[in-house]
């Protein structure tokens, strides 16, 4: 039973983790141009962002949560099943899309003046960003709301850690559509947007899970996001950054990624 005078607090952090999307947006405004290497390096970054989540953090806590409920090994067969089961759920829906709809079927090789032939392609690209960090975002603000409810100064420490690597994902989202509009306020505002759907996953899971929600459904909620991101890095943002040509600079983004969450992890 979760003690409603922490509802303030809770809401509040998980407020504040979910628009933290914005502040990546934000640095998108504060920046000048971009070129392609930069556009590159980034989607790397958040290549390496969501693996290194996701197989790090993600699926060890919902092997955690599935294996104090079910036992240790029908624990681990319940959270990989889930992790596939997150991976074939953003696969149909992303082979449910037309190829000519699909935001990473594009052709984004650079011309000789570092421009980008097809910004409708990347706007796609951003736009589909948004409804995955928004899917993801989700649950993590419930998982977020939940504990905070439970103890605020555990929720502290969960509301900081997902602002940082929700910092990155914003950039994720502003960039593809910075570049493909022109337009900072549109890429800042996409990136804000991505970001509410954790607040609003913290209420929904207050007012409708609160009573039920236990170690089984936190496991497998966190597996499934676990296999989305994944496929989303492997699928999506991977081949989008290779298809600038610098190689490379989209290894090392990724690279780059993985140390920046690593980091977080140990200093938090």
């Amino acid at each position: 039973m979760l003690s409603d005078s922490n509802f303030p607090i809770a809401l509040l952090l998980t407020l504040i983790a979910g628009l933290s999307t914005g502040l990546g947006g934000v640095i998108v405004l504060l920046t000048g141009k971009f070129s392609t290497k930069t556009l590159s390096f980034a989607l790397g970054f958040s290549a390496g962002v969501m693996l290194f989540i996701s197989m790090t953090e993600l699926f060890a806590e919902a092997r955690a949560s599935l294996g104090s409920a079910f036992g240790e090994r029908t624990g681990l067969l319940y959270t990989v099943l889930a992790f596939f089961a997150g991976i074939a759920l953003i696969a149909l829906i992303d082979n449910l899309i037309p190829s000519k709809d699909n935001p990473h079927e594009y052709s984004a090789a650079p011309s000789e003046d570092g421009a980008v032939p097809d910004s409708t392609g990347l706007m796609r690209l951003g736009l589909f960003s948004v409804i995955a960090i928004a899917i993801h975002n989700f649950p993590e603000g419930m998982a977020t709301f939940v504990s905070a409810m439970e103890s605020p100064r555990t929720g502290i420490s969960i509301a900081v850690a997902v602002a940082i690597h929700n910092i990155p994902e914003g950039i994720m989202v502003a960039i593809p559509i910075y570049y493909a509009t022109r337009k900072k306020g549109k890429a800042v505002g996409n990136a804000f947007l991505s970001g509410l759907a954790e607040p609003v996953g913290g209420v929904v899971g207050y007012l409708l899970l609160s009573r039920i929600f236990d170690q089984s459904l936190n496991g497998t909620v966190l597996a499934v996001v676990a296999g989305i991101m994944t496929y989303i890095a492997l699928d999506e943002l991977l081949p989008s950054a290779e298809k600038f040509g610098h190689h490379h600079l989209s290894i090392i983004g990724v690279i780059a990624g993985m140390a920046v969450m690593a980091a977080s992890m140990i200093l938090i």
